[in-house]
């Protein structure tokens, strides 16, 4: 698949380092975009235009009252995942906006988190060629013993970035 935006671009630029650099170059980049991200250390384990692989560790900064990952913390880690891989796939022209998530706490969380998002081929194609409109991502939230704590989906839209004369 085709780079066709910035961050696309800058992604494949990165998957021509060293294996072992690939990881942490694009973790400091995006934790510098998205500052948030940056400071609850959210790591970009893979990255490409099918998928994205995040993780957060279980550290102090994110902990609930339990010790666990903070239930805000989970939602950034899907909503991280889901943006970056829709991210990949917008037009320069156009803004990628979060339109809604939904999450479901089910079970207690151990250890760190992975979360693995996900494209289809369509999913894609329509993000690339429609001007505005929007797709419904699953993300898989997964703690370190392999259970999915979390149940979450996000809907990301995306319009131009210039208004039109008619809006």
């Amino acid at each position: 698949m085709e780079a066709n935006n910035k961050l696309s671009r800058l992604v494949t630029k990165v998957s021509t380092a060293p294996a072992f650099l690939q990881s942490f170059l694009l973790s400091q980049l995006f934790g510098r975009a998205v500052k948030f991200a940056g400071t609850a250390g959210i790591q970009i384990q893979q990255l490409n235009f099918q998928q994205a692989r995040l993780v957060q560790k279980n550290r102090r900064k994110v902990q609930n009252h339990i010790g666990s990952v903070h239930a805000a913390a989970m939602a950034l880690l899907g909503e991280s995942a889901t943006g970056f891989l829709v991210g990949m796939h917008v037009p320069d022209d156009r803004l990628p906006l979060l339109k809604s998530m939904h999450l479901d706490y089910v079970k207690r969380a151990t250890g760190q988190l992975t979360a693995i998002a996900s494209l289809t081929p369509e999913q894609i194609a329509n993000i690339r060629n429609q001007e505005k409109g929007e797709v419904t991502v699953q993300v898989q939230l997964l703690d370190e013993v392999g259970v999915e704590p979390v149940l979450a989906q996000f809907v990301w839209a995306w319009v131009p970035k210039k208004r039109s004369a008619s809006n």
